[in-house]
Parts: structure tokens; sequence; C-alpha cells
């Protein structure tokens, strides 16, 4: 009678492990930076809405449109972290550079703007130099090295 029990054997002998894991690697090796796709996104949406949230639309007219625009931005770029990190990473600088123009964008874009204005504005570019900060460096880390 013939052997028909199926025992677990190592699959290290099979002669595709070495792909299979490479193809692993390289699948789990980008997602680093998805850790990091949700705050972002939160920021932007908070960055979008922050102005009628802090009740500065009429106060500021330019600081809204501003707001606006940039929280889109910010959004957008979560989104692309998300869909296609491996393309995006280039792109993780481009979150420092809204951090820190968020920080002063109040002086620049403002008319007269109150502490709240300013607060609001430093902390949305503090996180958002932070997080970028956090994905470039996660970027850096994953670049494969030739």
């Amino acid at each position: 009678m013939a052997n028909v029990s199926h025992s677990r054997g190592d699959i290290s002998t099979h002669p595709d492990v070495p792909e299979m894991r490479t193809r692993y690697d390289r699948m789990l090796g980008g997602r680093d930076v998805a850790l990091v796709d949700g705050p972002v996104f939160l920021l932007g949406l908070y960055c979008a809405v922050s102005p009628w949230i802090l009740h500065y639309t009429v106060s500021q007219p330019a600081l809204v449109t501003h707001n606006l625009i940039v929280g889109i931005a910010i959004g957008l770029l979560a989104l692309g972290f998300t869909a296609a990190p491996a393309r995006m990473y280039g792109l993780s600088w481009a979150m420092c550079a809204l951090g820190t123009w968020m920080i002063v964008a109040p002086w620049i874009v403002g008319d007269g703007p109150d502490a709240g204005v300013i607060v609001n504005n430093i902390v949305i570019g503090a996180l958002a130099l932070v997080l970028g900060l956090v994905c470039a460096g996660t970027a850096a880390k994953s670049v494969p090295r030739a």
C-alpha cells in the first residue's frame, strides 16, 4: 500500500526558495513608510479644514485659501505614499518643505494674524516637518544599496 499521508517537510530545499524570499522581501521592504501614511493624511485633512475649525475665515481670507491648498497637497502626498510608496519616496522631502512653509506662512501670506492662527500653523508645520523627516529617513533606509 502506498504512503499517501502528507508530511510537513522542510521547504528550504525547494528550488524556488531564493526567488520567493526576494519577492517577499521586495514586497514588504517598501512599507515602512506605511505607518506614517495615516497621520500624514489626517494632518492634511486638519490643515485644510483648520480655518473653519478655528473661525478665522473672515479675518484671514488669504490664509484660508492657503491652508486649504496646502492641506489638500499634504493629503495627496499621503495618498501617494499609500498607493505607490516606491515611487513616492523621493517626495518625502516635499513634506519637509511644506512643513517649513507652514511655519512661516502666517507672516508671509497672512495679514496681521493673531496668536491662535500663528500657533495653529506652527503646530501643523512642525508636525509636517517631523513626519516628512520620518518618511525621508525611512525611505533612505529602505533604498537598496548597489
